[in-house]
Order: C-alpha cells, then structure tokens, then sequence
C-alpha cells in the first residue's frame, strides 16, 4: 500500500475524533478496512462486489434508530468515500443533512461536508438546510459559523439566495479575518449564479478589496476578476489599487504563508496580471500605470520553477494585450524564444501557447521561430503536436503558404487520430481558400488521393 493511503488512514482518527485518545478502538476503523480492502483488490469487478456490500451495510445502519450521532458520523465519511469512487448512496443524503441540523460542532462538520459533496445547486433536498444555515450564520460558535459560509459557497438554491443575502453581506464587517473572507467567497458563487442580485453590493467589494487581511483581499480578486472580463471600463478609477496590491506582492511583503516554492503568492500575481490585462487593453494612459509593475514581474518572476513559468507565461500575454511598449515587448519576446527552444516539454508548450496568443498581435516573432515551429511537428508529445499545428495555421501568409501546407498535409497523411484528421483538413481547406495557388491544389488532389 502507497504511503499516501498509509498516511491519510493514519489522520483520519484525528479528523473524525474529538478525541482520538491512544489504545481506544478508532471510530474509522471500518473505514480504514474498507480503503485498506479496495486498494488490495485486482479487478474493477471485485471493487463493484465489495462496495455494493458496503453500501448495503452502510444502509441498514443509517435506518437503525439504535445508530448514535458518533456511529452516524463514521457511515457519513464511508458513504461519502463510496461515492467518491463512483457509486450511488443517494439514501444516505437525507441523513447528511440530519446530522448538518444536530449533534455537535464535529457532528454537524461531517454533516455540511457530506451535503457539499453530495448534492448539487439544484437539488430538492437543499431546500430542508435553508432554515439550519440561517440559524449557524447567527450563532455565536465561529465554527458553526464558518461551517455554513463554507456550505453556502460551495451548494446552495438559487432562489434562496435572497433569503441569505444580508446575513451573507453583514459577515463582511465581522472581526475575523477568516469569517470576511469566506463571506467574500459565497458572495462571489453568488455572482456566480445570479450577478443580479448582488449588484448593490459592489461597494463592499471594494472595501473588502483593501481589506487589511491579505487573504480577504485576494478573495475579493476572484469577484473582480469577472467584473471585469464583463465590464473593463466600470473599473478603470481601481486600476492603481491593483497596481500597488501587485508591486507588494511582487516585492515579497505578503505573509510568508503565501509563498511557494519561495515564489511570493504566484496565484494571486497571476490573478492580478489578467486582471491588468483586461483594464489597459487599448487604453494608453491605463496601461502607462502598469509598466513599471510589469517589468519587475517579469525580472523577479526569473527562477527555475512551473510555478514562476506560469507568472512569466501571464506576464508576457499582459504586455502583449496592453498598449504597448517597446523595451517591455522586446523582454517578452526574449522570454518567449527561450520556451520555445527548452527542451522541457512544459516550457516547450509555454513557449507554443505563447506564440499563438501573440501572433495577432505580432506577426514577426512567430515566424522569427518558423523552422523552430515546423520542427515540433515531430515532437513525441501529441499536446506539442496540436499546438503547433494551430501556431502553423495562424501564422500562415501568402509567402510561406506553399511549405506551412505541405507539412500540414504530410502530417495528415500519416495521423491516426480522428478529431487531429478533421480539424486539420479543415484548416487546410480553409488556407487553400484564402491562397489559392496551382502547388496547394494539386496538394489538396494527393490529400483526397
């Protein structure tokens, strides 16, 4: 058995005990036999054999009146583990959602995670948790209160959400950093689902925007980042705030919890370029305010590591989206030929996605890789292959046409995959189309040969 399974069997005790003590038989002892029993198993067909029996277990137990609160607890995380795996314990739904309403602190965590993985926005059965959530989100218990923030984010009926709005909106000026951010969260799966009804609201955003707690703060990002990509210009006056927020993240005065692999916050930085990308498209005076920021992204963004590829990989669409700027462009260009020529599969794609993204915008670089390009064609990777035949396609012009088609179509005649076939001879037929030219026609003749 992988140490992964080992580990995980070892901290469930403590995850589903509120007090594990040494030598007292574990609560998830059947579970542990169970998981220790499917990873023993050689065949999906024993796997079905050996859950459908769990379930019928897990089933007559639920229904028990004799079942206590702890044992109810246990058959909660089974039926949850059964499900994970694929199989249906649609009976015990009605019994998560009963322990969600009672029992202990613990009782009624177990209760909100099995609802939360059970059911989904539209389920019937949501409707039967409206009153125990209204009643958690007024509790003095920050625990319970944070149970049903967490809850609301994740599954609740859309047309409740009035309901629990100014409960939901009142937690934005709580004293606990950790309650404002999750009632940011369920405000943004709101928007989510009925942007309609929280439009009243922004304001609060913007508070929790300079929220004091960073990871306030970089929650209310995820509501800003779809704001937006739906209506850029209604956010220009916000443009420096997200400037300042970068540059702090950038210069490392963030939390050291929110570093990876010592790269400070990557998600949050990449959060914050796509929203500045949105903000200076084809505003001059906007994106004037984001060079400076851009250009030490880009410098400090230079480690060894996925992590900063993806910054850099964020960055460089940045500076090609914004208006631009020479000395920035010529640094992401540079940034881009080095993916491009890394012989890691990873940089290698970066470099590809890159290109594609660029090619609108300037033409050149990507040709300036043309020979590169066409090599990738014989790459072993198919991700790599498919990439660069959509690059090909779109830096096709009237002077390569002849060689770029030919390639094309030598890599159609010996593809075996169906989707590649299809959409690749219709790239081809598009480009003989638009250049017509006796050398692609007699091309397209040997293809239908």
């Amino acid at each position: 058995m992988s140490d992964v399974v080992e580990r995980t069997l070892t901290a469930l005790p403590s995850l589903l005990s509120s007090d594990p003590s040494p030598g007292r038989p574990s609560s998830t002892s059947k579970l542990g036999t169970l998981i220790r029993g499917i990873t023993e198993l050689t065949s999906k067909h024993d796997e079905e054999k050996l859950i459908q029996r769990e379930l019928v277990s897990i089933k007559e137990q639920v229904s028990s009146p004799n079942t206590t609160m702890r044992q109810m607890k246990e058959l909660m995380v089974r039926a949850v583990y059964c499900e994970m795996l694929g199989y249906e314990a649609s009976f015990s739904y009605i019994h998560a959602i009963k322990l969600a309403q009672q029992g202990t602190a613990l009782d009624k965590r177990v209760g909100y995670l099995a609802v939360s993985l059970f059911l989904n926005e539209s389920h019937e059965l949501l409707l039967l948790l409206v009153n125990t959530v209204l009643k958690d989100l007024q509790s003095t218990n920050l625990i319970e209160v944070c149970m049903a923030l967490t809850v609301v984010g994740q599954v609740f009926p859309k047309d409740m959400i009035p309901a629990i709005l100014p409960m939901v909106e009142e937690k934005l000026n709580h004293p606990k950093e950790i309650i404002r951010r999750k009632a940011v969260l369920a405000l943004y799966k709101f928007y989510l689902i009925a942007p309609n009804q929280v439009q009243h609201i922004h304001s609060k955003f913007r508070k929790a925007l300079c929220d004091k707690d960073p990871g306030v703060m970089s929650a209310s990002l995820h509501i800003y980042l779809e704001m937006v990509t739906e209506k850029p210009e209604s956010y220009k006056d916000l443009v420096v705030s997200f400037v300042t927020i970068l540059k702090q993240v950038v210069g490392g005065k963030l939390p050291i919890d929110f570093n990876y692999h010592s790269v400070p916050a990557p998600w949050l930085q990449i959060q914050l370029l796509r929203i500045l990308s949105l903000l200076g498209k084809n505003d001059r005076s906007t994106s004037e305010m984001m060079y400076e920021v851009l250009d030490e992204s880009l410098r400090r963004a230079e480690m060894n590591h996925n992590i900063t590829y993806a910054i850099l990989f964020e960055c460089v669409k940045t500076i090609y989206t914004i208006h631009p700027k020479a000395e920035l462009l010529e640094k992401a260009a540079k940034c881009i030929g080095n993916f491009v020529l890394s012989p890691k599969i990873n940089l290698k794609y970066l470099g590809l996605k890159a290109l594609t993204y660029v090619v609108q915008q300037d033409a050149n670089l990507a040709l300036q890789h043309q020979m590169t390009i066409i090599e990738c064609l014989d790459h072993a990777d198919l991700i790599i292959k498919r990439e660069t035949l959509e690059l090909l396609f779109r830096i096709t012009n009237g002077q390569n046409v002849k060689v770029i088609v030919e390639k094309l179509l030598e890599f159609l005649r010996h593809s075996k995959d169906d989707y590649v076939t299809i959409d690749l001879g219709g790239k081809v037929t598009e480009l003989a189309e638009k250049y017509p030219s006796e050398m692609i026609s007699n091309s397209l003749w040997c293809m239908n040969e």
